[in-house]
C-alpha cells in the first residue's frame, strides 16, 4: 500500500483539500464499454479490464489523490441478478487490484473501496429490511477490506437507514470511512428525509467525513450547506452531470463542462469543503480542472 505522510483522516482535518477521482460507470460507457443493467460498470471487470485500467490511470494523470474502486455493483445481491452471486469476493478483489495498480504509478494516491446501496440508488422505496442491510453490507466491506483498500467510500446513500447500516459495517473494519448521501435539488435525501438530519445521525457514528454526491452539480451547494450546519466533521461534494435512464442507467449530456464544473467546486471549497471530486457524467477532464483549481493559490 502507498506510504503516506498523513493518514486520510489527518489529511481531511489538517491538510489541503483532497481530490477524489470522477465517474466510473458513465466514463466506461463513454469509452465504449457495455454498462447495461443489472451489472452496470461490473461488465468492465468481465469484458474490458484493460479499459478500466486505462481509465484509472487517466484519473491519476489528471491529479486524483483518491481512486474509487469499480465495486458499485460487485456485491452479491446485484450479481445474483446475472447468476454471478458466487463471484462477489472475486470480482471485488479484481476491481481493487486494477485500481491499486494504477494508484501505485504515482506516490500519494489512496484506493477507496466503493460501497453502494444494495438496490437502485434512485429508488429509496426499494431499500431492503434492516437484517439484510446489516448482513449484506458487512459482507461487502469485508470483501473490500480483504482486497486491501486504504479506505471505504460509502456513497450515494438515499436513506438514513441504509446509510447508517453501511457506515456501521464499514467502521467495524477499522478503515477510515467517508460516507456520501444523494439528494435532489432541495436539501433532502431521495427518501425525503432532511439531509441535515442524515448528517447529524451519521456524525454520531464517527466517520472520517460526510459528503454529498451524485446530486445535480448546480444545486449540490444547497444540501452541502445543510450538512455543514449539522456536523463538525470534514465535508465534501462530488456532483453529477446528466440524468438517469431505466435501461442505460445513465445518459451523458456534458451539460456541465469541466471549467464550469470547477467553478461550482470553487464555491464548495469556499464554503469549507475538505474533499471534492465529480460523479456520474464526468471524466478525467473534470478531475484535471479540479486539480488546477486546487493548485491555484487563493487570491490575496
Amino acid at each position: 500500500m502507498s506510504m503516506l505522510p498523513l493518514t486520510i483522516s489527518q489529511r481531511l482535518l489538517t491538510g489541503p483539500p483532497l481530490l477524489l477521482d470522477g465517474a466510473i460507470g458513465t466514463e466506461l460507457n463513454r469509452r465504449g464499454v457495455d454498462t447495461r443493467l443489472p451489472l452496470w460498470s461490473t461488465w468492465a471487470l468481465l469484458e474490458a479490464p484493460e479499459v478500466l485500467a486505462a481509465m484509472h490511470r487517466d484519473y491519476v494523470t489528471a491529479g486524483a489523490e483518491i481512486l474509487t474502486t469499480n465495486t458499485f455493483r460487485t456485491h452479491r445481491r446485484s450479481l445474483q441478478k446475472a447468476d454471478l452471486g458466487s463471484r462477489a469476493a472475486d470480482l471485488t478483489a479484481r476491481a481493487v487490484s486494477i485500481a491499486r495498480q494504477a494508484a501505485d504509478e504515482r506516490p500519494g494516491v489512496w484506493v477507496a473501496g466503493s460501497v453502494a446501496p444494495l438496490e437502485d440508488c434512485y429508488e429509496p422505496e426499494s431499500v431492503p429490511d434492516d437484517r439484510a442491510l446489516e448482513d449484506e453490507h458487512r459482507e461487502i466491506v469485508a470483501h473490500l477490506h480483504q482486497a486491501g483498500v486504504d479506505l471505504l467510500l460509502v456513497e450515494t446513500m438515499n436513506s438514513i437507514r441504509e446509510a447508517v447500516a453501511a457506515t456501521e459495517a464499514a467502521l467495524e473494519t477499522g478503515l477510515p470511512t467517508i460516507v456520501g448521501v444523494v439528494c435532489g435539488r432541495e436539501p433532502f435525501l431521495l427518501s425525503g428525509e432532511p439531509v441535515g438530519e442524515a448528517a447529524s445521525v451519521l456524525s454520531s457514528l464517527g466517520p472520517a467525513a460526510i459528503v454529498v454526491n451524485c446530486t445535480p452539480t448546480p444545486d449540490i451547494h444547497i444540501s452541502l450547506q445543510e450538512v455543514m450546519c449539522s456536523t463538525d466533521l470534514p465535508t465534501g461534494a462530488y456532483g453529477n452531470v446528466g440524468y438517469a435512464d431505466e435501461e442505460q442507467g445513465w445518459v451523458n449530456t456534458d451539460s456541465v463542462e469541466p471549467i464550469a464544473y470547477a467553478r461550482h467546486a470553487a464555491g464548495w471549497l469556499q464554503m469549507g469543503a475538505r474533499l471534492v471530486g465529480s460523479c456520474c457524467g464526468t471524466g478525467p477532464a473534470h478531475t484535471a480542472e479540479l486539480h488546477r483549481l486546487l493548485d491555484t493559490p487563493a487570491p490575496e
